[in-house]
């Protein structure tokens, strides 16, 4: 370490911790620009957005402090020797805080669109080619955090259970839901109801426009996201009422599809309903993307799914019109691995776990940690579900029924 450049070294350390500033400010701006197109109307001008991965941005912002601390350290071990460690730590922490954390924050908020739109000239291609990397770090950090995930409670099948398990659990289910009624709104957000984004049915632009004309045809929403390539790359919310009568003779073209469009409308996930439903009200609308912190689209809400859900609370009775439940012979009920989990609850009055996956196949996968074969048998809780058949790494049928009832062998 005689000979360490400490000009250079220097340089880089500046170098390091602009960049890092510069990362943070455009998160800040994205995030700023995120809970005012929140608000916003239609009317509004469209505001600017990321054109690479945030994940790549939050890596390489991570990876600069980590090399400034790691260069300021040397630097300082070089020139104060044993006092270097805590006179590194106090100075990096220092900079980092005023000019890598706090300044570029304060610059994003009274500049949002300008430091975005740098941040996409200067950073789109790099942070695009960087992506592959913060995707295998982004994994493997969820494969870490997988042992403290909330888990449904799951043993083997047994036929051994006592009477009076059977009675215990018939009597939970027939106890009322401590959360009946509007006032259970307060305590749903968004992100339970929200149609996720494999299942969004939306306009790809960059499909040609015979695949669009077709797709309309087949469809019978009134509204469809419009994006580009990804839903995450969202442009605009189609009104399909607006062009159908441009369907039967193909007559329809790009501009008019986008002149029937509009900006859309972003709802954070932690949203809850009676909020989400006076907000509807309030911006006019009856379509939302749900949004996560890092403005990640987890999927859409609608009016008519939160008007559904008040409905559903004053249900008196159960029904199990519901697509995906096959009722059996012997009582017990053949599901889609698809169905909600809520709307399950809703159909049959159950209580399956709805604070985790959304659907019966995120459920059952979550719960034995694997893909299951069939054939395979599981309890959650008072739920007794036996796996007829996967497909594609994901379970398409399951054979479901309560505790409370012994299912009658045909």
């Amino acid at each position: 370490m005689d000979d360490l450049p400490i000009g250079p070294m220097l340089a880089v350390l500046a170098l390091l911790i602009l960049w890092s500033g510069l990362f943070t400010a455009i998160e800040s701006a994205q995030q700023h620009l995120l809970a005012q197109r929140t608000a916003s109307r239609s009317s509004d001008k469209p505001v600017a957005k990321l054109s690479f991965p945030l994940n790549s941005l939050i890596f390489c912002n991570t990876l600069c402090r980590a090399l400034a601390v790691v260069i300021s350290t040397l630097l300082a071990i070089f020139i104060w020797a044993e006092n270097g460690p805590w006179i590194a730590c106090l100075g990096a922490g220092i900079a980092l805080v005023v000019f890598a954390d706090y300044l570029p924050r304060a610059l994003a908020v009274r500049y949002p669109d300008a430091v975005l739109a740098l941040g996409n000239t200067l950073l789109g291609a790099p942070l695009k080619i960087i992506y592959p990397a913060a995707w295998l770090l982004n994994g493997f950090t969820r494969l870490l955090m997988r042992p403290f995930a909330r888990k449904a409670k799951v043993v083997q099948q047994s036929e051994d259970e006592s009477p009076s398990e059977r009675k215990d659990d018939h009597e939970a289910v027939c106890r009322p839901h401590p959360l009946t009624g509007i006032h259970a709104l307060d305590n749903i957000t968004v992100n339970d109801i929200l149609v996720p984004r494999s299942d969004v049915d939306g306009i790809n632009l960059d499909d040609s426009l015979a695949e669009i004309v077709e797709q309309l045809r087949n469809n019978k929403r009134t509204r469809l996201p419009v994006f580009h390539s990804d839903i995450n790359q969202v442009e605009a919310v189609l009104n399909t009422r607006q062009i159908r009568h441009l369907l039967p003779d193909a007559s329809l073209t790009l501009e008019a599809l986008l002149a029937a469009s509009h900006e859309p409308y972003f709802v954070p996930e932690s949203t809850p309903l009676q909020l989400q439903l006076l907000n509807f009200h309030k911006q006019q609308r009856r379509l939302g993307m749900v949004v996560d912190e890092y403005g990640e689209v987890l999927g859409i809400v609608t009016l008519e799914d939160i008007l559904e859900e008040i409905v559903g609370e004053f249900e008196s009775q159960h029904s199990l019109d519901n697509p995906h439940i096959h009722p059996q012979a012997d009582g017990r009920l053949m599901i889609e691995g698809a169905a909600s989990i809520r709307e399950l609850n809703k159909s049959l009055g159950w209580h399956l776990p709805s604070d985790g996956p959304k659907t019966l196949n995120g459920l059952v996968t979550e719960a034995l940690e694997t893909i299951p074969d069939s054939a395979v048998c599981l309890k959650i809780g008072r739920y007794r579900l036996e796996i007829l058949e996967t497909e594609d790494n994901r379970v398409t049928q399951v054979l479901i029924w309560h505790t409370s009832s012994v299912p009658t062998v045909i």
